[in-house]
């Protein structure tokens, strides 16, 4: 496709084309857009709203306000609550904070999936227990 086809398809699907799609240049502006809609519109294994609210922990774990801003509202436009947004966000902080704390002492990676085995299999066991 040539960059007029390009731009009708984007603007069909937006609306508009958005300045960050008019910046690319002709070598990879096709390319691009075809990889935005396969991972940011068409449908996948992850429910949209959810994959915006994963999308929107690592833009603020990355600190970047223009994802952050993307998938925010992207995020709410497939049903997001302002609770699940905060929790997304919330979550991304924590995994950042313990992802720093790990790397920073420099836990035994071994180790560290040795427990993490064992502390699953024993919440698998007390779930089927409770189960019954």
């Amino acid at each position: 496709m040539n960059r007029k086809e390009v731009y009708q398809e984007i603007e069909h699907v937006m609306g508009l084309v958005p300045t960050m799609f008019r910046s690319l240049p002709d070598s990879s502006l096709e390319l691009e857009w075809q990889l935005f809609k396969k991972t940011q519109i068409e449908d996948s294994a992850i429910p949209n709203k959810y994959r915006e609210l994963i999308g929107l922990g690592i833009a603020a774990a990355m600190k970047c306000k223009y994802c952050a801003y993307f998938h925010t509202e992207v995020a709410r436009l497939f049903g997001a609550t302002d609770a699940e947004i905060e929790d997304a966000v919330h979550f991304a902080k924590a995994v950042s904070g313990w992802s720093t704390y790990v790397n920073g002492l420099q836990i035994d990676f071994d180790q560290f999936k040795a427990e993490i085995n064992e502390s699953c299999a024993y919440i698998r066991r007390t779930q089927l227990q409770e189960a019954y």
